[in-house]
């Protein structure tokens, strides 16, 4: 048996969830500068993630949701997953991003995965306080890699990572197989393959999964 695991923000999505909750907020550029500095590894993923979700404080739930809402998959995604379900291969997505949008996501374009490991928005009387809880704010997804092939009885050898920025890259040395997906500068050394599509990596997939 074998684990696909996914990073979901520029992976899965080309979308970036803390900058549509931004969008909402009208802080989606400063969002979008502190991604960015993670992402090419400037700055810690950690650090980064809460400076993001600092600047959310006070945005009430409404606002959450129209955000979510706008997160969408990357064409050829859903079907990819679905292939990858259909065939026996178990699924995770592994993101220090928010489960509420993936899930959301997930439930719109009804594809189902095995497993989500993701890091959760903290509300207060229907507002965000700022905070950011969950297993990625501190964890690397190295840990929650491991953790979910040992939840499954697969052998990390026989897991493959999905991802492209900064954070990604301890899933990424650890897994059996690590591909980049439009990877940045710092992270495509680190890859065994490097995919500009899903086409492309539907295509590497099948024959590493054959």
């Amino acid at each position: 048996m074998k684990l696909v695991a996914f990073d979901f923000d520029g992976t899965l999505s080309d979308s970036e969830m803390s900058v549509l909750l931004g969008e909402q907020y009208g802080v989606a550029e400063e969002m979008a500068t502190i991604t960015e500095r993670a992402m090419n590894d400037e700055i810690e993923y950690a650090e980064s993630l809460r400076e993001r979700v600092g600047l959310l404080e006070g945005l009430p739930v409404e606002g959450v949701e129209a955000g979510v809402e706008n997160v969408v998959l990357r064409s050829g995604a859903a079907e990819l997953i679905q292939e990858l379900n259909d065939a026996g291969v178990v699924t995770a997505i592994v993101t220090g991003g928010f489960g509420r949008g993936v899930e959301s996501v997930l439930a719109r374009s009804e594809t189902p995965v095995d497993a989500i490991v993701a890091n959760q928005l903290e509300f207060e009387e229907r507002r965000l306080t700022g905070e950011v809880s969950g297993p990625l704010v501190e964890g690397t997804k190295d840990d929650a890699l491991r953790a979910v092939a040992n939840n499954a009885g697969i052998d990390i050898e026989e897991t493959i990572a999905v991802g492209d920025g900064a954070n990604d890259l301890p899933m990424l040395r650890t897994a059996g197989f690590a591909i980049g997906y439009e990877p940045k500068p710092a992270v495509e050394p680190h890859c065994d393959a490097v995919v500009e599509s899903m086409e492309e990596l539907q295509e590497l997939l099948a024959e590493r999964l054959d």
